[in-house]
């Protein structure tokens, strides 16, 4: 365990060390900050790597393994009404427990906290189904893409602006580290059970439909409350004399986050239990349960550090770099920090890890890992061209999905699950607790609407993934198809290399 835990910490050094550097460095020359901030951010900093280093390790033991033996258990009892009921009653519990929804839900004005909370867990329960049937009934991903993108879209036209962002961004915040390792190994269990070669193609694409069903819930929502954009209260800056008072405001604030952790985890622990009692009746269960305090602790450590010291610094920064001579300045700096900011969610390193085992190397975490940083570099620097311009979100957002539901067309399937499904997981608790609060900070200073340009920050970096990586599918497809030709046109002629080429499926092309 020792040497996992080491393994773990490594890996949150990698990903947070370069996040930090770019803070300092922006701090010490381009946007001066107080020390009491500087301070909070780096206790965060540390909270968060030891956070990260905890919860990878319980997501790997525990959350993982859950989900796929609930997946294999549900596909398994063949009835359909049991599996519907079950599935949207599962997508409802972990929705309530998602951290990342929670810290959106206290920054939206006018609507109640519990109200958006529980329309998001409705939407997400029922694409949660709807994803579960496409499984079963190897029914195509893109076609579906299409027709619920469809759907958002003409809605979108008669959604309050106020409340358009917020819609947006409430699909990319649900899918974030509490639900993610269990809907990706709910897939896994599910695709375990069928024995046809397109099984562990369709084992992702769970996360891409669920992140929809938010959208289309707070859209429906958006026609009963009416937001009102006066109401945004932004982060506390804190003022710190010592270090005594430093450490007092992280102690006051991690009693909550311990509260609001195991509130989180407790339904789907009670989940589980419930399905070993009557279904698993699994004999082994310490490693899960070694996992689960593992995750609970690194949630814990991660959300404090994140919210307490890393909020008000992206606030604040935000605030600075849009007051200074050149405030077209955030526009690279928020590149640069997406790039680097996406490695250091919990969520994307499960996706990254799945993604390499499911097609055994084919699609590396490294490639993913590039793919990601590429993609949430543009949706940063397009998000600061929005607070800058105060352009609406639906001129980004229209062009990307067009862009990316076309391509899926023309891509090894596998690409477009999981493509769709990186835009969700690449959206988690960083960019809630950071990259929104530093969009807030700017527009405030610029004298913005702050809901209706500085949010959408969240949708904007669950877009682009979409097509960086679904770009990589298609380079992938023309590799091989110019491979293809070139090694038997020798000995066979073009026609022929063409035909067999025409003949590969799309496991064969990711080989290749």
């Amino acid at each position: 365990m020792t040497k996992k835990l080491r393994e773990k910490w490594n890996e949150a050094l990698q990903a947070v060390l370069p996040i930090i550097a770019i803070v300092l460095v922006l701090c010490f020359v381009i946007a001066p900050i107080s020390s009491s901030i500087l301070l909070c951010f780096l206790l965060g900093a540390v909270l968060l790597l030891a956070g990260m280093m905890l919860f990878t390790l319980g997501a790997e033991l525990a959350m993982s393994p859950m989900g796929e033996r609930v997946g294999t258990c549900l596909t398994k009892s063949r009835k359909l009404p049991v599996v519907i009921g079950l599935s949207f009653l599962l997508g409802f519990i972990i929705t309530i427990s998602e951290p990342d929804l929670q810290v959106l839900a206290n920054q939206v004005p006018a609507v109640p906290n519990m109200t958006l909370i529980l329309s998001v867990a409705c939407g997400v329960g029922a694409f949660l189904v709807v994803a579960l049937l496409r499984m079963l009934f190897s029914v195509a991903l893109p076609p579906l893409l299409l027709v619920f993108y469809g759907v958002v879209f003409v809605l979108a036209m008669f959604v309050p602006k106020d409340f358009l962002s917020v819609a947006f961004d409430s699909g990319g915040v649900t899918t974030g580290p509490m639900t993610v390792p269990f809907i990706m190994a709910l897939g896994v269990g599910i695709s375990a059970t069928r024995s046809d070669r397109h099984a562990a193609d369709d084992s992702f694409g769970l996360v891409a439909l669920c992140s929809i069903g938010p959208i289309l819930a707070v859209m429906i929502l958006s026609m009963i409350f009416k937001a009102d954009s006066s109401a945004y209260t932004p982060p506390v800056i804190p003022e710190i004399g010592d270090s005594k008072e430093l450490f007092l405001l992280f102690a006051r604030e991690l009693p909550a986050y311990m509260k609001e952790i195991a509130v989180s985890l407790l339904p789907i622990i009670l989940f589980f239990m419930i399905f070993q009692i009557f279904m698993l009746k699994l004999r082994k269960l310490k490693k899960i349960a070694i996992g689960l305090v593992y995750t609970y602790a690194g949630l814990v450590l991660f959300l404090t550090g994140v919210n307490v010291g890393f909020m008000p610094a992206g606030n604040y920064l935000g605030q600075v770099l849009a007051k200074s001579a050149h405030p077209l300045f955030l526009v690279p700096i928020a590149m640069i920090m997406g790039y680097f900011i996406v490695k250091a969610e919990p969520a994307v390193y499960v996706l990254n890890k799945q993604v390499e085992e499911i097609t055994d190397g084919a699609i590396s975490s490294k490639a993913m890992g590039m793919g990601l940083s590429l993609g949430v570099a543009v949706s940063l620097g397009l998000a600061m061209v929005r607070v800058l311009t105060g352009i609406s979100i639906l001129w980004f957002l229209i062009p990307g999905y067009a862009i990316a539901l076309g391509i899926s067309f023309f891509v090894p399937k596998i690409y477009t699950a999981i493509a769709f499904d990186s835009g969700g997981v690449a959206s988690g608790p960083m960019t809630a607790a950071f990259l929104l609060p530093m969009a807030q900070g700017a527009c405030s200073a610029l004298g913005g609407n702050i809901v209706t340009d500085a949010f959408g920050v969240v949708a904007m970096v669950a877009m682009t993934p979409l097509i960086t990586i679904q770009v990589m599918g298609l380079a992938s497809r023309i590799r091989a198809k110019r491979g293809v030709q070139e090694g038997m046109s020798a000995a066979h002629g073009q026609s022929e290399a063409y035909a067999a080429f025409e003949l590969l499926d799309d496991d064969a092309i990711i080989e290749l």
